[in-house]
């Protein structure tokens, strides 16, 4: 999230696309509420244009660019900030929880790159017990499928995963005259609240991950055909699904349901 200084050129690997609209900057440093008591950590600070505003808020600020051509920059316009640090590194390998001391939650932001912005966010909630909040900008079709709800064409895998360890708000759109160079899609912020409490809880993550995923692997199929090998569709039926359902139809909590009892069956002595 920044904004573009003379001498740097956009590069389409990292999906850089400079934030320059100074009154939409400052809508979304409204929208995350900075204080001098958080920890923020931006992801892909770019030029520093959010930056800026960040490190005013005497907040502590790490930032995560992975563009080394960018580092100097960052650290000659903030030289003089004891809150600001940046970190050259990718993202996508991260771990986020080092940065987290004496227990304090994190609260993560950033403009994030359309060609990574998914496993990205995949990546990031499995941080949830070290962050307080996420605010993200992200491609619009993006943040239509994160705050989707069941029984649409939006609502999928990532709905799924993402609402099961988040609340999902979709603040505001972010058209593309607001950046340099002008993407060829409209943006949206998105804030994603770690839950305190889950409606239900699964007993194995990677286990719901992967059912999630077959689930979706072909989103015309059926439940009885999408989870061949993981239940059948007498499985299904005993616990009040019908296995002719798709998956776009069945909310967070069935899928728990589902997951649950699978790991259940997979841990019975034969």
């Amino acid at each position: 999230m920044s904004a573009p200084l003379q001498g740097h050129r956009a590069r389409k690997r990292f999906g850089q696309n400079f934030l320059q609209d100074p009154g939409i900057i400052r809508r979304i440093v409204r929208a995350i509420g900075p204080g001098p008591k958080d920890h923020l950590v931006e992801i892909g600070p770019g030029m520093g244009a959010i930056t800026e505003l960040l490190v005013e808020s005497e907040a502590k600020l790490d930032a995560i660019e992975l563009d080394r051509d960018l580092i100097p920059g960052l650290k000659v316009k903030f030289f003089n900030q004891a809150n600001f640090q940046v970190h050259e590194a990718d993202a996508l390998k991260f771990d986020f929880a080092s940065l987290q001391r004496e227990g304090q939650p994190l609260r993560i932001l950033g403009n994030l790159p359309y060609n990574i912005s998914t496993p990205l966010i995949f990546h990031l909630l499995s941080y949830e017990g070290v962050v307080q909040d996420m605010h993200f900008m992200l491609q619009k079709e993006v943040v239509e499928r994160l705050a989707a709800q069941p029984d649409t064409g939006q609502w999928g895998r990532l709905s799924v995963m993402a609402q099961y360890f988040c609340q999902i708000e979709q603040l505001f759109l972010v058209p593309p005259d607001c950046f340099h160079p002008k993407p060829k899609v409209d943006s949206a912020i998105v804030r994603l609240t770690p839950r305190a409490e889950k409606e239900a809880v699964v007993t194995d993550l990677d286990a719901f991950a992967h059912l999630v995923r077959q689930a979706f692997a072909q989103r015309r199929k059926t439940l009885r055909n999408n989870l061949k090998g993981l239940l059948t569709g007498e499985q299904l039926e005993s616990l009040g699904i019908d296995p002719q359902r798709r998956p776009e139809t069945l909310k967070v909590s069935e899928f728990v349901a589902l997951s649950n009892f699978q790991q259940q069956l997979a841990t019975q002595p034969d």
